[in-house]
């Protein structure tokens, strides 16, 4: 297994310390906290650890309450409030330093069928006549200050393969709609459970992003503030974290230094298999201002 999936799954292997209490340990990614994608997937997997597997979870809500410290674990507290006849319900909240910086709720079902009807998947390149993310970095790494190079390099245990390639360093306004395939670069013999938590933690990735492009806002700007303020999913088709996905995001509102951002997220074959929606912060400071 490559090293880098193998650390992530690493991060995956959440540590019981009660029947309703969980230890997740965190990685510094770059960033001034903790990547909330990851604290997500724990805090899901968390909670279907103490769900049967044949109900799986069908949605979650979660609110980000304050930067996770990667500087030590997270203890994810879950708390059982419903286990009806068809569906479950768990709350968990994830605690670093005494105090809660996220909050999750889940619902799970009992397998049933049902009336069924999906949107179309749109109309993209496959992903293998794309540019792969590393060839697009290795386009774009002499552009960037000497000490944000190494990182920017370093082999992910994810690939993103855009369907049209942005500019992070001199962004242009630009319609806010993002196409991007990714799947894990390596195998993951896992539970369903766990290929969900990892596309929870996937689905965080670039989608705050995209109600920036209009306005040719980016992370990488020092006088822009951007963080996620909620997050929630829906699963609706079985699919693989290992093979091809495609995410489809656009953003329809930003306003009151707030972005609103939904995801569509669709097999290979064009089934779709989740849907996103996000609102998160994007404040831009003067420039002759503190941040």
């Amino acid at each position: 297994m490559k090293a880098p999936v193998r650390e992530l799954l690493h991060l995956f292997d959440l540590e019981q310390l009660e029947d309703n209490l969980f230890r997740g340990q965190t990685q510094a990614n770059g960033q001034r906290s903790v990547f909330g994608g990851l604290v997500a997937g724990q805090a899901l997997l968390a909670a279907s650890r103490t769900v049967p597997e044949e109900r799986p979870v069908h949605s979650l809500h979660a609110y980000f309450l304050r930067p996770g410290d990667f500087n030590v674990p997270i203890v994810y507290d879950v708390e059982r409030i419903r286990d009806g006849k068809s569906f479950t319900t768990r709350r968990v909240k994830a605690i670093q330093h005494g105090r809660p910086i996220f909050s999750l709720a889940a619902s799970y079902q009992v397998v049933e069928e049902g009336a069924s009807h999906q949107a179309a998947m749109p109309d993209v390149p496959d992903p293998e006549t794309l540019d792969t993310d590393q060839a697009i970095r290795l386009k774009l790494v002499e552009r960037l200050p000497e000490q944000y190079r190494k990182d920017f390099l370093t082999e992910r245990p994810v690939e993103f393969r855009p369907v049209t390639p942005l500019d992070p360093i001199s962004p242009e306004p630009k319609a806010p709609v993002r196409e991007v395939w990714f799947k894990v670069v390596d195998t993951v013999d896992a539970s369903p459970v766990l290929h969900q938590a990892l596309l929870a933690y996937c689905s965080d990735f670039g989608l705050m992003g995209t109600a920036m492009l209009p306005h040719g806002m980016n992370f990488w700007q020092a006088n822009t503030q951007c963080a996620s303020i909620d997050h929630a999913m829906w699963f609706h088709n079985d699919f693989r974290i290992d093979e091809w996905l495609l995410y489809r995001s656009d953003s329809p509102f930003a306003g009151g230094a707030r972005g609103m951002n939904f995801g569509s997220i669709y097999r290979q074959d064009g089934t779709l298999v989740a849907s996103v929606a996000q609102e998160g912060l994007m404040r831009q400071h003067r420039s002759d201002s503190p941040a």
